[in-house]
């Protein structure tokens, strides 16, 4: 409840500042649009807006969901293969390093203008801080548990799943919480690179257009849709470790 108020009252006070800055500097409503233009906007390009954010949330789902599964897969994968590792992480290190404007293109031209090359380049944003924050986490078991585990002999299949994966968990809530908040923007630069459909779709008319309340509402329906999925994504992370939040 506390989060909700904080988040409400820092909005309601970027908007006091946005609707001061129309007043006293007056710009062209092509630069900046008032909030009451942007509202507008909302509430009638509301069909048009909504059907472009369901493509938005459709890929944002698509892209969480396999690169959550390739991302906690590499991961157990790096704990149970230690030279499989040390094989495949420079080269993970090295393909995140790459800009995703650099490989949204290749993407496109690979998977085609539709849903599939926006899903994959959501897939590869979320896919590393998943697999790195889980990775991480799985490499600092307490040897405490694990001396624990040596001493029933168990093998080292049962000792990853039944004592790393569970000590881990936090670790890979942390890599959750953080692709929540970048799934939304491989979406959107998957549409902005080639797209006929989705808000990345709908901000680059409006912008060739000069349409910049168009512009500023679909930017509004996406930051509120990260909002939603960074709430759903933390409810979910607790659940997940319900020991951590009860310590």
């Amino acid at each position: 409840m506390g989060m909700i108020v904080r988040i409400t009252a820092a909005l309601l006070a970027v908007l006091l500042c946005w609707q001061m800055a129309v007043w006293l500097l007056q710009p062209p409503r092509f630069i900046l649009p008032a909030p009451g233009s942007v509202l507008s906007a909302l509430i009638e390009q509301r069909n048009y807006l909504f059907a472009n954010a369901a493509i938005t949330v459709l890929e944002i789902l698509l892209g969480l969901f396999f690169g959550v599964i390739a991302g906690i897969l590499t991961a157990l994968l790096v704990a149970a293969l230690p030279g499989f590792g040390q094989i495949v992480w420079p080269v993970l290190l090295v393909l995140q390093a790459l800009p995703v404007f650099a490989i949204a293109p290749l993407l496109v031209l690979w998977f085609g203008f539709g849903l599939a090359s926006k899903v994959v380049m959501a897939s590869l944003i979320i896919f590393f801080p998943v697999a790195s924050a889980f990775a991480d986490a799985l490499r600092r078991t307490s040897q405490e548990l694990l001396d624990a585990a040596a001493l029933t002999q168990a093998t080292p299949l049962a000792t990853l799943l039944l004592v790393r994966v569970p000590s881990a968990l936090p670790g890979l809530g942390s890599g959750l919480r953080v692709a929540a908040v970048f799934a939304p923007i491989g979406a959107v630069i998957g549409e902005w690179v080639g797209a006929s459909r989705g808000l990345g779709f709908v901000m680059l008319q409006a912008n060739a257009r000069m349409q910049t309340n168009t512009l500023f509402a679909a930017l509004i329906i996406l930051a509120a849709l990260t909002i939603i999925l960074r709430f759903l994504v933390d409810a979910f992370a607790a659940r997940l470790t319900p020991w951590v939040q009860a310590s």
